[in-house]
């Protein structure tokens, strides 16, 4: 296993979980056990010991780019005569369903938080940019749900753009996990965070020619990834754990895989969409984006990260 710098040249210094670990050096614990339960996703079995080796060491390499992003910017505006205002530092997460990018995102969103040098961090989702149900039927791909043309992708670029730009504020849908639908007239309202973190399985895709994509805003991105079986795994593990909490809800739009169907009948229902669904996407559209992150987690069959690839600078 690699535990520093590789010997054969790369664009991407290789590290093990031991060598990541020791560059967490004094960064002190903002994060109690209590709050973690609050922030791990359902099936997510993150704890202490992880946030303390993966996730503090990159909770200050991040903190280190954005006092850099702050120093050159204030180096390009002392060569134009002044006039250069802050702007968010972005960061976008990828990963496929059910590789933990949502708890990871959060937990990112506290511990960056809770840096003396920047108080506020906003977290979206590409969720909200998903377009409604009734247009996804329209269109006839509601089973492609999750795929790059399900989503409103020139409605996000513009709000990262307008972000990015400085504007004071700007608001997006907010999409219902439990209805599987954007809630109408609903609005998440974000304003001028320091950091702004950008949450999505597509978000590394990258744009047709001659337009911008939305990774063309970020400052610093990253892939969280693993074996395509572990994840189908980790899909399935979760789906039954849903079907247990979240989809017993009447109001849930998957509350007949709670009602109706047997164990066997939701282990069909799952191995069926993720191999007609999730997989396809995962190889052909997500995976694909790995190599542009700026940084990549590699995480094993019980969910720990232990490789970590982040490029040279």
């Amino acid at each position: 296993m690699t535990t520093g710098w590789d010997s054969v040249p790369s664009p991407y210094v290789q590290l093990s979980r031991d060598a990541w670990r020791g560059l967490r050096e004094s960064t002190p614990l903002p994060l109690t056990p209590g709050e973690l339960d609050a922030l791990r996703g359902l099936k997510d079995p993150i704890d202490i010991a992880e946030v303390e080796e993966v996730y503090l060491p990159l909770s200050r390499l991040l903190n280190l780019f954005f006092l850099s992003d702050g120093r050159l910017r204030d180096t390009v505006s002392g060569f134009l005569g002044g006039g250069v205002e802050p702007t968010p530092f972005i960061i976008g997460i990828a990963g496929s369903v059910a590789a933990g990018k949502s708890t990871i995102s959060r937990l990112l969103r506290t511990l960056l938080a809770r840096w003396p040098e920047h108080p506020t961090v906003e977290l979206v989702t590409t969720d909200s940019f998903l377009y409604p149900n009734a247009v996804l039927s329209e269109r006839g791909i509601m089973d492609r749900k999750g795929f790059p043309e399900s989503y409103d992708r020139r409605a996000l670029v513009r709000f990262v753009s307008s972000i990015k730009s400085g504007a004071e504020e700007a608001s997006i849908p907010v999409y219902s996990h439990l209805e599987y639908d954007i809630v109408p007239g609903a609005a998440q309202t974000v304003r001028r965070p320091d950091i702004l973190i950008v949450e999505g399985l597509n978000v590394l895709q990258a744009p047709p020619p001659g337009a911008l994509g939305v990774s063309d805003f970020f400052d610093f991105s990253i892939y969280v990834d693993a074996r395509v079986e572990d994840i189908r795994q980790w899909y399935i593990d979760r789906l039954f754990a849903l079907r247990r909490t979240a989809f017993t809800n009447p109001r849930s739009y998957f509350h007949k895989y709670a009602s109706e169907l047997d164990e066997d009948e939701t282990a069909a229902f799952a191995q069926r969409v993720w191999r007609d669904v999730n997989e396809i996407n995962l190889v052909s559209n997500i995976l694909p984006t790995r190599a542009r992150a700026t940084l990549v987690l590699h995480k094993d069959r019980d969910h720990a990260v232990q490789r970590v690839r982040l490029r040279r600078i």
